[in-house]
């Protein structure tokens, strides 16, 4: 990878010998057959100190990962698309508080579940209407339809709204059935990982005037040289795409979910995910990350937002400084909730002492549903991204081992 600049690890601050047992402990996993292959990268200052492709791309077959392989990040494409939405903050094209009914008419009668059944139910009108910033916080009371935790997320299901996995229907489209769905709470009054971002997507082409491929692909991608990220795979870069892999916890059983051969990226594909649509590479992954790291702008010298927005961004945002742990709503999400807050598309780490994982208080991150996170920790100036293709993302304890592992090899 030309773009990679590398570094003596024991110069960047490990120890060498207990940086090689991270990708050594992870090896096992594929050995058992838990998964295919799987890609790290540590860096701290920018810089790499270690670059691991191990296994293949494929359970059977496929190619030995390597720099090109292709993972579908799923909701590591929420950071991405909060970083447009913050673009057009800076331009004052939106604002933080604006009601989404500026942009979003239909979602002006929404209502909230009050008590019932998804056959039969009562709703109230909310006590507010969602913001951008309930949006880029879930706070706006919507919800994935995979939570099985309440009667408004198997709403969802009866409706077809499946997040990213919605198939049949543009972004416009899904809005207008989330509008016509009951919120789980009023806006602003309890955290919910759900379809947001998506929503925020939609919002970033009404705001620009462009689909959100071509925006991101203008504004992010192209700046930042993240060539190998995108909603749709081109034909020729097809053979680079891993299998992606869905674990069944009753059944114990891991079967093919999708491959290359009968991908559903392929293009022409309706649905632009700003809340988990994207493919990515290890290297262009970096790339953004490490933006974040730099307070906005890449190291190439290419300026995505202001330092300020990226320290908003990297503040918690849910009210009165609380953690996920006093406001969050339903369970499932991509990072553990004590000592966690949530920022503007981004969980923030509020106190490291009692966060499930080795880190430090400030740092910020997300994960996808097939088992890769990334993360940035300003105290020690680092970066780190995992990626396989294994769903869902808690099939394994892959998130705190890696940190335990990377934090333990620092010296």
């Amino acid at each position: 990878m030309t773009d990679y600049i590398f570094e003596d690890c024991e110069k960047l601050g490990f120890d060498r010998a207990r940086l090689d047992a991270v990708p050594a402990f992870f090896k096992s996993y594929i050995e058992r057959g838990k998964f295919a292959g799987m890609s790290i990268s540590v860096a701290r200052e920018g810089k790499i100190a270690m670059l691991s492709h191990q296994g293949r791309s494929a359970l059977e077959g496929g190619f030995e990962l390597d720099d090109s392989a292709i993972f579908r990040i799923y909701s590591m494409t929420k950071p991405i698309t909060s970083v447009a939405i913050m673009q057009l903050y800076e331009k004052s094209l939106i604002k933080l508080t604006d009601p989404i009914t500026k942009f979003i008419p239909a979602f002006k009668d929404v209502k909230v579940f009050e008590s019932g059944t998804a056959k039969s139910y009562t709703t109230r009108a909310p006590e507010r209407m969602i913001t951008i910033h309930d949006l880029l916080t879930h706070q706006a009371g919507l919800t994935y339809d995979f939570m099985f935790e309440n009667p408004v997320d198997a709403l969802y299901r009866n409706h077809k709204i499946n997040g990213a996995r919605s198939e049949k229907m543009t972004a416009a489209e899904m809005c207008q059935s989330l509008a016509e769905m009951p919120l789980l709470f009023s806006p602003g009054t309890a955290w919910n990982y759900s379809v947001a971002t998506d929503v925020l997507g939609h919002i970033v082409e009404l705001a620009s005037g462009k689909t959100l491929d071509v925006y991101f692909k203008e504004h992010i991608l192209d700046p930042l040289g993240m060539v190998d990220s995108f909603f749709h795979i081109p034909d020729d870069k097809r053979n680079r795409l891993m299998h992606n892999y869905s674990f069944d916890p009753i059944k114990r059983e891991t079967t093919l979910a999708d491959s290359p051969e009968r991908t559903i990226y392929r293009p022409g594909r309706k649905f632009l995910s700003g809340g988990g649509g994207l493919l990515s590479t290890m290297e262009d992954y970096f790339k953004f990350a490490d933006m974040i790291r730099r307070k906005g702008t890449g190291a190439n010298g290419a300026y995505i937002l202001n330092r300020k927005t990226i320290e908003k961004m990297s503040s918690n945002q849910l009210p009165h400084c609380r953690t996920l742990e006093e406001h969050g709503h339903g369970q499932f999400t991509e990072v553990a909730y004590p000592g966690t807050g949530f920022g503007l598309g981004l969980s923030v780490v509020m106190d490291s002492g009692v966060t499930v994982s080795t880190s430090s208080t400030g740092s910020t991150s997300w994960g996808g549903l097939a088992s890769t996170i990334f993360w940035n920790d300003p105290v020690e100036d680092m970066t780190v991204i995992m990626m396989t293709q294994l769903m869902p993302a808690a099939t394994y304890p892959l998130r705190p081992q890696l940190s335990q592992l990377v934090y333990a090899a620092l010296k």
